[in-house]
């Protein structure tokens, strides 16, 4: 039954704090005082010609020694209301406010007001309830149903306030759906927090830091008012309870909203639209959430946007990401992601960014095991295409293509940029290592640039790293040679008949030497991953040979793109100081934090930090994020340094040696030119993308040539540009 209690009426507006939970000497309104925007001699009381006119324009007001206004104060501008409680009104005078030529008179009207601040030059109409509320100035609300605050609102974050049981509590339980994993939604929440948390849960050391810092970043006392910051427009909404809205903020036929923080400020305003139900949750700075879009605790991260119907549930949705139309249910999403299409599913995975999840796409559609415990694991760039269908438990490295298909078990695909296929006829897993750079440059190419033009964000909280070959690739594609050169040598035993079992370094020996070798040879040979399908059916790797020398040529222009990159931030440097800053052992561990990359050697000294209490909350521990990429920037060229001489087999960068480096890398920028046109040039060669074109002109009339193209064009430039600074870093003594 509804739990309906009967007050009287002098409590009705009073008595916002229980008694219990007011500290002794205090009242009702002393946390209200606090938030206040303006002190308490800013208001006055009412003159007897002003409480008149309001009467006469239809007003009432339980005790008029409560309502209080600023000058100057026009009491004609407010007509047809009830006020209860304390209200303080800021200036109200005769003038309108306008927002996308929707314009509205400043003051108040067919509204019930109780115990709310209202700042200066506010136009609120047809606001039926309106409780326990700080508005800021210039706020336009019109025709809303319900808009007011409790006395225990937690605006979203995972805290308990005074007197409330634990079970009350918000979790995230993401990645997993067994809760394992759960973590605590807090206001500035970035996916590098809900990373570590997330990640390292047998370490309860850490785990039991990381809530208590969540509890001791808000104030647990009760009484807090709902905030609305100055220049918000709210129109057309039915339910706000609990939500704390930042300035600027543009809400428009939203259903019901409870228990938020809205980030919004003048730089990045956030705008949420119709038919939107959010509950539970924080809202980033600059984001958009519209079109009858769902979602339940959540942290939707800076510059993100939902759209036509998305639903977000248990989940962390990382910066300048997009959701239309599909479902994400627990799941830590790093930034840059993308999903387009309504039947789209993604469930219970760890996806870390630069990610598009294609139409009809089931990632998680099935738990192989007797819980609904399993997780999927996709590294940057994860991309698969139409109607995939992915089991739990399954990982993937860097930049996979998943092609058409419904994969029958679990996967572990350690072979970065690869395209992975299921071949039902040959009744075959099939992978092409390195795909992307052999035959879809384009996309590979455009993948930094296109991610870095749409970072929209003017605060950068969460540190990003968009270049698709970074540490933790470039490590990746180490790995994967390794694999390649074990996986072939057990082929060319296997042709040979040859039985001997040898240690992994003697296969991968031997591994080298035939992919050194002529690659019509390699291609004699069925080379079998391992380890790679929960089945008994074969693995086939595909084009090894040309795969292998394709990892090799990315990891060499890695490596020297970074070493120019260097060359270019430090002007005066020579290959002799560059060799001497850039020295030192390989380090092969990376973690992405959030979009972040750092070694793990870092990592685990901010953990341990964190667990002595040298970092001792959120803030301190975001600052030591900042810190840390302010290291990666070297960490990264020292890593680019260490990564050639392992490629060319070199202790020490000679100049002869430094000269030949950069020849190579000249080839590897040219080729990268060369396939960004021809690999685009395909749409426009391909007979049937014409077949819907009565001439040529008209084709070139609507898609234009692959000569207009505006990133064919600048990786045109660029090669010119790299071109430039080799010639430069040639002269290097």
């Amino acid at each position: 039954m509804p739990d309906v209690k009967v007050i009287p009426t002098e409590q009705f507006g009073h008595g916002f704090i229980p008694a219990e939970h007011l500290p002794r000497g205090r009242d009702e309104h002393y946390l209200r005082n606090k938030q206040a925007k303006r002190p308490d001699g800013h208001w006055r009381n009412l003159r007897a010609d002003e409480i008149e006119t309001l009467v006469k324009n239809g007003n009432s007001c339980d005790d008029w020694d409560l309502l209080l206004a600023r000058d100057p104060f026009d009491p004609r501008q407010i007509r047809n209301c009830d006020f209860h409680g304390l209200v303080r009104l800021g200036s109200v005078r005769a003038a309108a406010l306008e927002h996308h030529e929707l314009q509205m008179p400043v003051g108040i009207t067919n509204s019930r007001i109780i115990s709310c601040d209202i700042g200066d030059d506010c136009a609120i109409h047809d606001v039926r309830y309106l409780a326990h509320y700080i508005l800021g100035d210039s706020v336009m609300l019109l025709n809303v149903d319900e808009m007011h605050t409790t006395n225990h609102a937690k605006f979203g974050n995972g805290i308990v306030k005074e007197g409330e049981e634990e079970d009350v509590r918000v979790w995230l339980d993401v990645i997993n759906e067994t809760s394992g994993r759960a973590i605590l939604p807090f206001d500035g929440m970035m996916t590098a927090d809900a990373y570590i948390w997330a990640r390292y849960r047998e370490d309860r050391k850490l785990q039991k830091m990381l809530i208590e810092m969540v509890q001791r970043r808000f104030d647990s006392r009760r009484g807090f008012y709902g905030m609305v910051g100055d220049r918000c427009v709210i129109k057309n909404t039915r339910i706000i309870k609990d939500v704390r809205v930042g300035q600027c903020c543009y809400i428009k036929g939203a259903n019901k909203l409870k228990n938020l923080t809205v980030n919004s400020s003048a730089a990045e305003s956030t705008q949420i639209g119709e038919g939107v139900e959010l509950v539970n949750g924080i809202i980033g700075l600059g984001c958009h959430v519209f079109y009858g879009c769902k979602a339940v605790r959540f942290v939707l991260c800076d510059n993100s946007h939902l759209k036509y119907g998305a639903r977000l549930i248990h989940s962390v949705l990382g910066s300048n990401s997009t959701v239309s139309c599909c479902e994400i249910l627990h799941n830590l999403v790093f930034p840059a992601h993308e999903q387009h299409h309504n039947n789209s599913f993604l469930t219970a995975a760890l996806v870390k960014g630069q990610s598009n999840i294609a139409a009809g796409a089931t990632v998680g559609s099935n738990h192989n095991s007797r819980a609904n415990d399993g997780e999927i694991e996709a590294g940057r760039g994860f991309w698969p295409g139409l109607c995939v269908s992915l089991k739990h438990s399954s990982k993937f490295a860097s930049f996979s293509l998943v092609a058409k298909g419904a994969y029958p078990a679990e996967l572990n695909v350690p072979l970065p940029f690869s395209l992975v296929s299921n071949n039902e006829t040959a009744g075959r897993l099939e992978i092409m290592p390195a795909y992307w750079w052999l035959y879809n440059m384009y996309a590979l190419a455009r993948n930094t640039w296109k991610f870095l033009t749409r970072d929209k964000r003017k605060t950068k909280a969460q540190n990003i790293e968009f270049d698709s070959l970074a540490p933790d690739t470039a490590e990746e594609i180490f790995a994967a040679r390794r694999l390649l050169e074990v996986w072939t040598a057990k082929a060319h035993l296997r042709a040979a008949g040859r039985q001997k079992r040898l240690s992994e370094s003697k296969l991968a020996a031997m591994g080298r030497e035939l992919l050194a070798g002529d690659p019509a040879e390699v291609r004699k040979l069925e080379v079998l991953g391992e380890g790679v399908e929960k089945s008994r059916r074969d693995v086939r790797i595909g084009k090894v040979a040309e795969s292998y020398r394709a990892y090799g040529e990315m990891l060499h222009y890695y490596a020297v793109k970074n070493l120019l990159d260097y060359l270019n931030e430090t002007p005066k440097a020579t290959l002799a100081s560059m060799r001497r800053k850039l020295a030192g052992q390989r380090e092969t561990r990376w973690e992405n934090l959030g979009g972040q990359l750092a070694p793990a050697g870092q990592v685990a000294e901010l953990l341990s930090a964190i667990k002595s209490g040298k970092l001792a909350d959120w803030g301190q521990i975001h600052e030591q994020y900042n810190r840390m990429w302010g290291e990666y920037p070297l960490l990264k060229r020292k890593h680019a340094m260490a990564t050639l001489l392992e490629l060319l087999g070199e202790e020490r960068l000679t100049a002869k040696v430094w000269a030949a480096a950069l020849d190579e890398a000249v080839r590897i920028q040219k080729y990268i030119c060369r396939q960004v046109r021809s690999t685009r040039a395909k749409d426009y060669d391909n007979p049937f993308r014409r077949a819907t074109f009565a001439s040529e002109a008209e084709m070139l009339a609507v898609v234009g040539s692959v000569d207009d193209n505006s990133f064919v064009q600048q990786t045109e430039a660029d090669t010119k540009a790299f071109l430039a600074r080799v010639r430069k870093a040639k002269r290097l003594k």
